[in-house]
């Protein structure tokens, strides 16, 4: 996505929380200089609205924290998985991935306890290298193979 569709997007998405959350610019401004210590005012907020200015990041943090709520920095986070490919769906599919292969050791864990013979030991050991291998390919998702 180019620089300047991403500026826009930003510049709406702050747009939308200043307007669904502050109301207005003075307290948008204001909690701007809570959090930051500044001297923001109404107009450079009105000059940021207008694509006169771009949005300083610790500024846009600051409005998220006083929301509560974190337009910006999920897009920003949907950009660097993307980018890295990875996107969240694949976490998703990860976190179930496990979920389904730990059920599974658990299962055969309490099979192999009960029973005591090789077999069901095998299995068992089976069920929890397959639930590692999960584990392992969730974590070189989320720490890019770190």
């Amino acid at each position: 996505m180019p620089v300047s569709d991403l500026r826009n997007l930003v510049n709406a998405q702050v747009g939308t929380l200043i307007a669904g959350h502050f109301v207005c610019l003075d307290a948008a401004a204001e909690a701007i200089n809570d959090r930051l210590g500044g001297s923001v005012c109404k107009g450079t907020l009105s000059k940021r609205r207008a694509r006169q200015a771009g949005w300083p990041i610790d500024e846009v943090m600051a409005l998220e924290d006083a929301a509560h709520r974190f337009p910006v920095t999920r897009m920003m986070m949907r950009r660097v998985l993307q980018d890295a490919g990875q996107a969240e769906t694949c976490l998703i599919e990860g976190a179930g991935a496990i979920s389904k292969e730990a059920g599974e050791a658990v299962a055969a864990i309490l099979a192999a306890h009960s029973a005591s013979n090789s077999q069901r030991d095998a299995l068992a050991v089976a069920e929890i290298d397959e639930a590692i291998e999960a584990l392992r390919r969730a974590r070189e998702a989320l720490t890019g193979g770190g």
